[in-house]
């Protein structure tokens, strides 16, 4: 890391790329894992779910509010050595993560909350693409970042 960045700034970077990845690695494993196996539950798959929605807010809320806090820092008060512009970027997609949780994948966990339905459950595998692409795309601009601070 450069030596002209103060503790807080490296301290930023780090932790920003450390929430991201973290978050690239909980999303592949959702896409690829637990969403698909929703509809290979034993019974009607709405107790896995159910265990599911659960557990997984405590473990993702407190990474994603990380994330979140350290990909506005990086645009104001920003690094320096990370363009303004990288840091929207990320911030923009991050929205875009956030928006198709919100108004996709939420709405759809409503509905499979109710029945376990294999239409709902190929539409939440379907429409996770843009959060594991997303997520995929803001951990290579992650990088870039601390390679830029650096």
């Amino acid at each position: 890391m450069d030596s002209s960045l103060s503790a807080l700034e490296i301290t930023l970077v780090i932790g920003h790329l450390a929430a991201t990845w973290f978050l690239v690695g909980l999303i592949w494993m959702v896409q690829r894992v637990t969403y698909p196996a929703f509809a290979h539950a034993a019974d009607d798959g709405t107790a896995l779910h159910r265990h599911h929605t659960r557990s997984i807010g405590p473990v993702v809320g407190p990474v994603m509010a990380i994330e979140a806090v350290t990909a506005g820092l990086l645009v104001v008060p920003g690094v320096p050595g990370v363009p303004v512009w990288l840091a929207l970027a990320g911030l923009g997609v991050l929205a875009v993560v956030q928006a198709s949780t919100a108004f996709l994948q939420v709405p759809s966990h409503q509905r499979l909350e109710q029945g376990m339905e294999a239409g709902e459950i190929d539409r939440i595998v379907r429409t996770n693409w843009i959060r594991t692409v997303g997520w995929t795309v803001r951990g290579g601009l992650a990088i870039w970042m601390l390679v830029l601070a650096g």
